[in-house]
């Protein structure tokens, strides 16, 4: 009598709760990389939107929060590692729901390419300032670095966790103290550049000085900082009370890198002159460090770089290998994505197909132009694709909660007004990024160009994916509305 080998158990489920609700704020924070968007992105703001800096992080702080309430409300309604993918292919049209989980899958690809090469010049800076001009080492260290991560995000959350436990409480330590310490620099009248002026914060500079489009330019800028706060969401079916904790996480950790982006963007403007700001090249804290702490400042805030710019090169992997996973698991792309490995519980084919992706457009794009070329094309790039899976999660939030929205003041605030506010801003920058974007071919190349490949595998597993494409709607009907729901499912309508 032949045997009959017993079919393969497929394992479609992610470690639960692997995070705990502070761990999911340290995930936003460091999904964010506080130090890393300072020292990459500063000089960039700076030079689209000069002293109005301030007012862009400001003006997309404002409706970004409002955004991440969205996240919130939504994660509440449904748990999936998707986030995004799921809750607007639900609430939405599941087509669109693809393509804003796509928009992050390629978003956080371009990211991580870019990404890598500044933890290399980082780590190798702590060691030789010169040897950082090295292209071919700082390329090796930069892709050691992101093969540790890569490994850390393999072997399962809880290390994954750990890791960022310690890399992100030194780095947020280093910069509050240094917070610190640049206001009282620049409070005892040590500085080279303007003093402070609170129409920083305001619009006047844009219409003044740079306009509409210029507002448009440092507002893409912007996003590009506070963009990576969302993976505490994709880790939702990986967290303790994940239906809310995820998502509070996310709204604490924008406000937190919110204050310290607004601080460090006017201590930079304040102590240093223009001229060291723009031919900083992505050194631009260890030269503020140097001028406030003369002799180990800059060393200092070097190691954060170093952490944040390794922290968060782990969180992007985390955020894209689930939104795969996701994809994966409901056949939109193939099925192999949707695997999690049974010991480790982790997306482990989605993991090791992104890394050796990312690793090989580093390596070939960091030959291709200069360190600076390829930031300022790839935050302005990531700026649109951010902006248009905001947008649309903004929208879904609405949809599906749009038969409560009116039943108090917080839900009309929170699930209605701010989201909606969020998702206007996002489509006018999204939208005008284009229009701006049209002299820049390479920016429309990887910004919108990346989104429409997304239309293949559409085509390609439409049949296969028909339980998604044919998914019941996220709406959250009136006849729910009932204490022992809201008890059984955290259902956020019952105050």
């Amino acid at each position: 009598m032949t045997k009959v080998a017993p079919a393969r158990e497929e394992h479609h489920e992610l470690r639960a709760d692997g995070i705990t609700a502070a761990g999911s704020i340290v995930m936003a924070v460091a999904g964010s990389a506080p130090a890393y968007s300072i020292a990459a992105t500063t000089a960039v703001l700076i030079a689209a939107a000069g002293v109005a800096g301030p007012a862009a992080l400001l003006w997309c702080g404002i409706p970004m929060l409002g955004i991440a309430w969205a996240f919130s409300y939504l994660g509440r309604a449904d748990v999936n590692a998707g986030a995004a993918y799921s809750w607007v292919g639900r609430a939405l049209t599941p087509i669109l729901g693809f393509f804003a989980g796509w928009a992050l899958v390629v978003s956080a690809t371009i990211f991580m390419v870019a990404g890598a090469l500044p933890a290399g010049a980082a780590t190798v800076s702590l060691f030789d300032t010169k040897a950082s001009d090295n292209t071919l080492l700082v390329t090796v260290v930069g892709a050691v670095w992101f093969l540790i991560m890569a490994g850390a995000v393999l072997v399962g959350v809880r290390v994954t966790a750990r890791a960022q436990w310690i890399m992100s409480t030194v780095e947020v330590a280093i910069l509050v103290l240094f917070a610190v310490l640049a206001i009282v620099h620049a409070a005892t009248g040590h500085h080279e550049g303007p003093s402070f002026d609170w129409s920083w914060l305001g619009f006047s500079h844009f219409t003044g000085l740079t306009g509409a489009g210029g507002f448009v330019g440092a507002a893409l800028i912007a996003a590009f900082y506070y963009w990576g706060w969302d993976v505490s969401s994709n880790l939702n079916e990986e967290t303790k009370n994940g239906r809310k904790a995820a998502g509070r996480g996310g709204i604490i950790g924008v406000i937190i890198v919110f204050l310290l982006f607004e601080v460090f963007t006017i201590a930079v403007q304040v102590i240093l002159p223009a001229k060291t700001i723009a031919h900083s090249n992505g050194n631009l804290l260890s030269i503020l460090g140097d001028e406030i702490w003369p002799g180990i400042g800059g060393k200092i805030l070097i190691i954060a770089v170093a952490l944040s710019t390794i922290a968060t090169l782990e969180t992007t992997l985390i955020q894209v290998t689930r939104t795969l996973f996701a994809m994966g698991r409901d056949h939109t792309i193939p099925l192999a994505f949707g695997r999690a490995n049974p010991r480790w519980r982790t997306p482990a084919v989605a993991t090791i197909v992104v890394t050796c992706v990312s690793l090989i457009l580093f390596v070939g794009s960091n030959f291709l132009g200069s360190v600076g070329e390829i930031l300022a094309d790839a935050v302005s790039s990531i700026g649109l694709q951010i902006a248009f899976y905001y947008a649309l999660a903004a929208i879904a939030v609405i949809v599906a909660y749009r038969r409560i929205v009116f039943k108090s003041v917080k839900n009309f605030i929170f699930i209605a007004l701010w989201p909606g506010l969020g998702a206007v801003f996002m489509l006018f920058i999204f939208f005008a990024g284009i229009e701006a974007s049209l002299s820049t071919p390479i920016v429309i190349a990887i910004g919108i160009g990346a989104l429409v490949i997304g239309v293949i595998p559409v085509i390609v597993f439409y049949r296969k994916g028909k339980a998604y494409y044919g998914r019941r709607p996220l709406e959250l009907p009136e006849d729910r509305m009932t204490s022992q729901i809201a008890i059984n499912t955290n259902d956020p309508r019952v105050e």
